[in-house]
């Protein structure tokens, strides 16, 4: 009869495992599905960055540059094609169970989308934010969001963009203007580009693996 309880009890055990396992792969697939937005947030940095900054010499460059309204345009543009392709795949989105882990991780990145947002704004019109503490900032809020985030999935990737961006902040903080440009350029295209294509990748190859297994 003990013997049998604890049978029981392992196997009980081993099922909530497998099920806490089975989340974290269904989180970061929905990460993974996500990944088109990093690299639409990624192009749209650099985009106004180089907007900004069109018909001066390098060595002016700056992330505000010479036209400032370049930055708005560009992040409210962003955030259109963002929302308009979500309402036009959400039909498709809405078909996918959704997880109490994709949950937290989408309020993750929610909260940091709203702190980054009221942080910027009221350190703009204040006239407190200089092009150091906007990349140092960023660095640190999107550094500790995809540090949760892969501590939460498991997920070494993650861990990487985490620490690309933490590098961005700190070297935002002791280096020059052009320096910093550099690296957040650099921080730009590894830790939403490069991460954002490899997890279209990965996930498209799950999507190819799932439909071979089900036409075998």
């Amino acid at each position: 009869m003990h013997q049998d309880a604890d049978e029981l009890a392992t196997q009980e055990l081993t099922a909530r495992l497998s099920l806490i396992e089975n989340m974290i792969a269904e989180g970061r697939q929905k990460t993974e599905s996500w990944g088109w937005t990093f690299v639409l947030w990624g192009a749209a940095y650099m985009a106004a960055i180089v907007f900004a900054n069109v018909g001066a010499p390098w060595n002016e460059w700056t992330t505000w540059g010479h036209r400032p309204l370049a930055w708005p345009v560009t992040m409210m543009s962003a955030l259109i094609l963002m929302y308009a392709y979500i309402g036009l795949s959400s039909g498709k989105r809405a078909k996918q169970p959704e997880t109490t882990i994709g949950r937290a991780i989408w309020s993750m990145w929610a909260a940091m989308g709203i702190s980054m947002m009221i942080f910027f704004v009221a350190a703009g019109i204040s006239g407190r934010l200089d092009q150091h503490i906007y990349i140092a900032v960023i660095g640190a809020m999107l550094g500790t969001t995809n540090f949760a985030s892969s501590l939460i999935l498991k997920w070494r990737a993650q861990l990487f963009n985490a620490l690309v961006w933490w590098t961005a902040a700190v070297a935002a903080c002791f280096g020059s203007v052009t320096q910093s440009l550099v690296v957040f350029l650099i921080a730009i295209f590894f830790g939403q580009i490069v991460f954002g294509i490899y997890g279209m990748i990965s996930e498209r190859r799950l999507i190819e693996r799932s439909s071979g297994a089900v036409h075998a």
